[in-house]
């Protein structure tokens, strides 16, 4: 049990919901790997939601509300950190969820949408005859009432590939990924750089504050919004707080 006066309470707490993902058959053991480059990243941010985060998290709002077709696309470590707030955004946006991995396993895939019912989700799709073109490995499949049919897809943790491919076929993207130097994070629509358990809790408040603003006032706030800016203020941030 790690104490919550310890220093590193909340980063020894995400690291062991992790490992917990893993023993449960949610999370691959490259997740790991994913998980503690990511951590890396966060240090130099200070472990904090900075400005440029809270840009990006209002700019996902508007896209997701304003969607006709948005989908939460949910890999193993997400779902491992987040399956509540998961179930919450779909709700609130509302939004599809579906289960897409990288390393193939059917019976990983089925029990990361067990996982997220158990906490609260209503539906989950799983990967089917949908393909997503330009990619070659696994995470090509996808569920055609989903991501296929998808016009904006929200994708934390993402694989740079995937997210390419999906811009590719004309789809807005929105990730979360600690490293702004990332392809995820160059090739998405809306980049987050913040860690993923503490965008997505602020996420949902966005959602929450900017449903009830009409098409035309989403739609003027996503054509001000430049995701280069955002990845450029983060890149200097760093680089001042270090100089």
């Amino acid at each position: 049990m790690i104490p919550k006066s310890h220093p590193r309470y909340l980063s020894l707490k995400t690291r062991d919901n992790i490992v917990n993902g893993v023993k449960m058959g949610i999370t691959s053991e490259h997740g790991l790997i994913a998980h503690g480059r990511g951590e890396a990243f966060d240090y130099l941010i200070g472990e904090k939601t900075r400005k440029f985060g809270l840009e990006a998290i209002d700019a996902a709002a508007f896209l997701l509300v304003s969607a006709k077709n948005p989908v939460i696309s949910v890999n193993g470590n997400f779902a491992a950190l987040c399956a509540k707030d998961i179930a919450s955004l779909g709700k609130k946006i509302p939004a599809k969820i579906e289960v897409n991995i990288f390393h193939t396993s059917k019976k990983r895939e089925v029990k990361i949408r067990d996982f997220l019912i158990k906490n609260g989700a209503k539906e989950v799709l799983m990967p089917s005859t949908g393909i997503v073109k330009y990619i070659d490995h696994n995470r090509r499949y996808c569920n055609p009432l989903g991501i296929g049919s998808a016009d904006v897809v929200f994708v934390p943790l993402e694989d740079g590939d995937r997210c390419q491919a999906l811009r590719k076929m004309g789809k807005e993207v929105i990730t979360v990924d600690l490293n702004p130097l990332s392809r995820t994070s160059k090739s998405a629509s809306v980049t987050i750089v913040d860690n993923v358990i503490r965008a997505m809790p602020l996420l949902i408040k966005a959602v929450e504050r900017y449903r009830s603003f009409s098409k035309m006032e989403l739609n003027a706030r996503i054509r001000k919004y430049d995701n280069k800016k955002i990845l450029s203020k983060s890149l200097n941030y760093i680089s001042k707080r270090f100089s």
